[in-house]
């Protein structure tokens, strides 16, 4: 009686394992399936014509913009210029360069003009950039803003921070700042770098961890079926039969 209790337990806590690891699994594959439908939109996006400073002004949303190409005209706003520390570029750490650029014909949107290197025995050394005074013109894509690294303690400030909040920064500039950044491309110019890393959505590592739990869901199955199933037939199938 008690064996027998202790094999339907057994069975049940080796079903619910198996229809877990499955759910996973399947959880997984709509996981990839939705990043490659964003990967699909993103791609679609880089693919349109670029828009020019009062298309991208007098969007109703400029978030739904994301990742689309920019053609603007404006002047840069030097004095509000930021240095975010600690970000890479090509495996080497340094500086990521932000400016409000002041579109031309009114609105105003934070540009990541690109990377520009640190100099590691003076920590508060500014990189020699250029900031062209006048009209100028670039291109980029449209990108949220800068993703934020851990910061111990209060947030810094200053032209040299670890992290930036855009409407903070909107509010202590006093700049009508778009909800949105412009990643800059073009070569390096004016002291800085611009190769921005190809966005990864990582969907190859859903499809590996499906295959994991596909794989434990498996397992679990052929063991179950193995010690309870198939091996207790096999040995009873090799003991000599009473009535012979």
């Amino acid at each position: 009686m008690i064996s027998r209790i202790r094999l339907t337990a057994l069975l049940v806590g080796a079903g619910l394992a198996v229809a877990l690891t499955t759910s996973l699994g399947f959880w997984q594959l709509r996981r990839a399936a939705e990043k490659i439908a964003l990967q699909t939109a993103m791609d679609s996006q880089g693919t349109k014509t670029p828009l020019a400073g009062t298309q991208l002004r007098e969007a109703a949303d400029p978030v739904s913009l994301v990742y689309q190409r920019v053609h603007l005209r404006g002047t840069w706003a030097a004095a509000s210029t930021v240095f975010l520390d600690n970000r890479q570029m090509d495996a080497k750490v340094g500086f990521f360069v932000l400016t409000p650029l002041m579109l031309e014909g009114g609105g105003a949107v934070l540009v990541q003009r690109g990377w520009a290197p640190r100099n590691f025995e003076n920590r508060t050394q500014l990189p020699r950039v250029e900031t062209p005074p006048g009209l100028v013109e670039l291109e980029g894509r449209i990108g949220l803003p800068p993703s934020k690294l851990f910061e111990p303690g209060t947030a810094t400030n200053g032209t040299i921070r670890q992290n930036l909040d855009l409407s903070q920064f909107r509010a202590e500039t006093g700049l009508p700042l778009m909800a949105v950044t412009v990643l800059q491309s073009g070569t390096p110019s004016e002291g800085l770098r611009r190769a921005w890393p190809a966005v990864n959505l990582g969907v190859d590592k859903h499809y590996g961890y499906a295959f994991q739990w596909f794989a434990l869901a498996t397992l679990v199955a052929a063991l179950i079926l193995w010690f309870q199933i198939i091996r207790p037939f096999y040995q009873r199938s090799k003991e000599p039969n009473p009535h012979v």
